[in-house]
């Protein structure tokens, strides 16, 4: 199929809920992408965060590969390794005590939200169920989900949203505090805000946070669908702020390229659900989650430090260019304010061989993991000579 022909049958087929870039991929390999005509491209996208080691590592092939020739679904009424296998990991690697596996980012916040309401009627009873939210918050496309992001574009169309959440300033301490009311069940917040601008939260803002959440039974939820999973140079971003959640959600890179989220309980919450409290038909799957294990059994201390030492490098690079006002985020996941509008400039670096993202009014980066230096530097270069030719 060539690029009209897709484009057509796209245009006749599918919902246009989402603006596509004219290009047809086609095949990849580790940062390196082709389309139709043989273009190649390096994606600093990662699919959103999700090809955590890049496009078909073999490791991972090999993973799914073998599932799939062995047991693809049985659903949860009966136990399968390699969900086990994937529960166990996560719980090592980030002190939560019990998983529970959906199908998206979405999917696990719908889970914490549950989660958390529950936790608190089952402690107090009726009327403790608000969720504190973040101003300029992003947490899903489900009604609740949409409800729980703290962006007044999402807030249209499709009323009544779901009542109970409430909003606080962003790394305003006072204003947060001062919202944790007798109501409030929990906080619920992104260490970085990814789809709100790759805006960090402040450390002492997180750390304040988390002890009022302590001293008041408030539970502390951490959003790491896209932080989360060696993103940020630890697994889990919240460790950059000396903080233990209550619950945590993630999902993009743990299936690395399968559809996967994951709900994560810590020592208050792993009671709280019970047979039949919330399901998944094809959570926990086999051939998914053994695609986990490999991506779990990947990153490690050492794997860790790589990923650092390219944010470092990445970042370094970026705030010498042209244009550029300034750039945010942690690890390998960086955000580029420039001087000129980006949306334009998104569009040239595909047209030059680079794929990138936006997030609000900046050039949003999520290489995969895994790229070599060569893919690093070839991809810089671009961005550079684009920068330059502005």
């Amino acid at each position: 199929m060539d690029f009209q022909t897709a484009k057509q049958q796209d245009e006749t087929y599918l919902i246009h809920s989402y603006s596509r870039f004219p290009v047809l991929l086609t095949k990849g390999k580790g940062a390196a992408v082709q389309d139709d005509t043989g273009k190649a491209y390096i994606d600093f996208t990662s699919g959103i965060g999700v090809n955590a080691l890049g496009f078909c590592d073999d490791g991972w092939i090999a993973a799914v590969t073998n599932q799939l020739n062995t047991l693809q679904h049985t659903s949860n009424l009966y136990y399968t390794e390699p969900c086990i296998r994937a529960a166990k990991l996560l719980c090592e690697k980030s002190g939560m005590q019990k998983v529970f596996f959906g199908n998206s980012g979405a999917e696990a916040n719908e889970g914490v939200i549950k989660a958390a309401r529950k936790y608190s009627f089952l402690k107090y009873g009726e009327g403790r169920s608000k969720i504190l939210a973040l101003v300029n918050s992003f947490h899903g496309r489900t009604m609740a989900t949409l409800s729980a992001t703290g962006q007044d574009v999402y807030h249209n169309y499709f009323f009544p949203f779901v009542d109970g959440f409430v909003f606080a300033n962003a790394n305003d301490t006072a204003d947060t505090l001062a919202k944790m009311t007798e109501d409030v069940c929990a906080v619920m917040l992104e260490t970085v805000q990814g789809e709100g601008g790759v805006v960090p939260l402040d450390r002492a803002y997180v750390q304040a946070v988390a002890a009022a959440c302590k001293q008041k039974d408030i539970l502390l939820i951490v959003d790491e669908v896209q932080t989360g999973i060696g993103r940020t140079g630890t697994f889990f971003s919240y460790e950059q702020f000396g903080i233990q959640p209550d619950l945590v959600s993630c999902a993009k890179g743990l299936g690395g390229g399968l559809p996967i989220g994951a709900v994560l309980f810590g020592e208050k919450t792993e009671t709280v659900f019970g047979a039949g409290d919330h399901g998944s038909t094809f959570g926990g799957n086999p051939v998914v989650c053994a695609g986990a294990v490999h991506i779990l059994e990947t990153i490690d201390d050492a794997f860790l430090a790589e990923v650092q030492k390219k944010g470092a490098y990445l970042r370094g690079r970026i705030e010498a260019m042209p244009h550029v006002q300034s750039v945010a985020g942690l690890g390998m996941m960086l955000g580029i304010q420039l001087d000129v509008d980006a949306k334009p400039v998104i569009h040239t670096l595909l047209e030059a061989g680079l794929l990138v993202l936006s997030a609000k009014t900046k050039i949003r980066l999520l290489p995969p993991l895994t790229i070599s230096q060569d893919e690093l530097d070839k991809g810089l270069s671009i961005l550079e000579n684009t920068l330059q030719a502005l």
